[in-house]
């Protein structure tokens, strides 16, 4: 299999002899090292840097743009290049698309990395960013979809990059899987947009398979739900497909399995987790670190619904409201996802007791972030436990997309461009809401690895290459030439947690 092998870069790293990548004294540890460290909300220059043994932080311009910006401040010893940066052109004439979120690494041709990238373009209809064929695209009005790009690593430089999936919206993360032995990224829509406006349904999954060389017309996945994706990765042993929901801001959202029946994934069981004995149990505050939790599933009757109507309105169709009124739990925008090899860990960008001042369309106030581990247990439901919970925005602020690394490691993207705290830092200077790349070690230290001091938006898409030199990642970007870009990161990866 050419593509990133989960399984095989967590066996390099030192903590197999527990049943997940961290377990439950490792995160007490994160929790309580956390803690330690946090200082108030909207004070991350006051707070005592924990390193993770990288060293402290400063600004370092791109390795090829020597006399460009700083974009990043990463710790000594550490060089990064950038590349596909928003409206730059592509070497199969069309610009790059705005908006660069979820992403992954394979093994490309030629010794090269092939990236695949998402493109969470939100532009209305028939105005996308996201060119190519029109007989390729699934709907003719959508301009979301993903790119693809050759990184040679030897040289650091991009070779080649094109799209690779037209026609589809609102692309947020997605994951690596293998459809019918085929490996390739599955993209996930965060919406459930449609008709009249759209020229087909929209909030599904699609697949791109990793020897792609440019757009195919691709069908959605419909049997594996209609709703706000935003992640997904599929367990290597059992088959089973693990989905997250991101609903925003108005209500709760879900955390799913998906059965397939079929090899090619397109006929299966949808199911909502659930929590035995607490029907319809919330899961966004109140919660004990580390205690598990039994966990159930309860079967989505419609997993595409014609029509999508939400829990807060009358005669509810969505899936959320489906699983919800089956005894589902309720999670608070659950956003990355990645397979730990024995566990499941996904983030709650908003979850939390420690308040961040956003308040949710439902009045739920929302916290700084919480990371869950989920352990799947033979026949039985499995366990839920929560591994960690931000005691501050110091610590870990809006959590997004997250990898396990080939150490063993945790490696956290802040997405915090629109909480309410007005947060900044001391290496980002004139920048109000500041995302960094944090990392939680192996022995328990939640620490800054990367700071974003070009722009306030969000860090998505981290991923390391198949031999673990390079970590790739993302700056959302704002929509305007230049904004965005990919950053390709190497260093001492070996002196530290990463």
């Amino acid at each position: 299999m050419t593509n990133l092998d989960r399984r095989g870069f967590l066996s390099r790293g030192a903590l197999l002899a527990g049943a997940s990548v961290m377990g439950p004294a490792t995160f007490t540890a994160i929790t309580r090292g956390a803690a330690m460290a946090a200082s108030p909300a909207g004070r991350r220059d006051q707070r005592r840097p924990v390193t993770g043994d990288y060293g402290p932080l400063a600004p370092v311009p791109a390795a090829n743009e020597p006399a460009g910006f700083a974009y990043l401040a990463v710790p000594a010893g550490f060089s990064y290049v950038v590349f596909g940066k928003i409206g730059s052109p592509m070497t199969d004439g069309n610009p790059t698309p705005v908006n660069l979120d979820g992403m992954a690494a394979f093994a490309g041709p030629g010794g090269t990395v092939r990236l695949i990238r998402n493109h969470e373009d939100r532009n209305a209809p028939g105005a996308g960013s996201v060119l190519g064929p029109a007989g390729t695209k699934y709907d003719p009005l959508g301009g979301g979809g993903t790119t693809s790009l050759d990184f040679d690593p030897a040289s650091r430089s991009l070779v080649k990059d094109f799209i690779s999936l037209n026609g589809t919206i609102v692309n947020c993360a997605g994951g690596i899987v293998v459809i019918d032995n085929k490996p390739g990224w599955m993209t996930s829509e965060e919406t459930t947009a449609g008709p009249p406006t759209w020229g087909q349904p929209h909030g599904y999954n699609f697949f791109v398979p990793v020897d792609a060389t440019g757009p195919t017309l691709s069908a959605p996945y419909r049997a594996m739900g209609r709703f706000a994706h935003e992640a997904v990765i599929r367990d290597d042993g059992s088959g089973i497909f693990y989905q997250t929901e991101d609903a925003g801001s108005g209500r709760g959202s879900g955390f799913y399995r998906y059965l397939p029946t079929s090899a090619d994934a397109r006929s299966g069981r949808l199911q909502m987790l659930a929590i035995k004995a607490r029907p319809q149990a919330d899961l966004r505050e109140g919660q004990r670190v580390n205690k598990p939790l039994p966990v159930e599933w309860v079967d989505i009757a419609n997993p595409d619904p014609a029509i999508v109507v939400n829990i807060d309105l009358p005669n509810p169709t969505s899936v959320f409201a489906q699983g919800f009124a089956a005894g589902g739990a309720m999670f608070n925008r659950l956003e990355g996802i990645w397979d730990g090899g024995s566990s499941v860990f996904f983030a709650s960008t908003s979850g939390g007791d420690v308040k961040n001042g956003d308040v949710n369309g439902d009045g739920f106030r929302e916290g700084y972030g919480q990371i869950w581990e989920y352990r799947p247990r033979g026949n039985s439901g499995g366990q839920l436990i929560l591994a960690f919970e931000s005691p501050g925005g110091d610590v870990l602020d809006s959590p997004d997309n997250l990898l396990v690394t080939p150490r063993g490691g945790i490696v956290l993207c802040e997405d915090d461009a629109s909480s309410s705290d007005g947060d900044t830092h001391p290496l980002a200077p004139g920048i109000s809401d500041v995302n960094r790349l944090i990392g939680l070690t192996m022995g328990g230290e939640a620490f800054e690895f990367a700071v974003n001091r070009f722009n306030d938006s969000e860090f998505a898409g981290a991923c390391f290459s198949p031999d673990g030199s390079t970590m790739f990642v993302n700056i959302f970007g704002d929509g305007t030439p230049g904004s965005g870009m990919t950053c390709a990161i190497t260093g001492p990866w070996e002196n530290g947690a990463l």
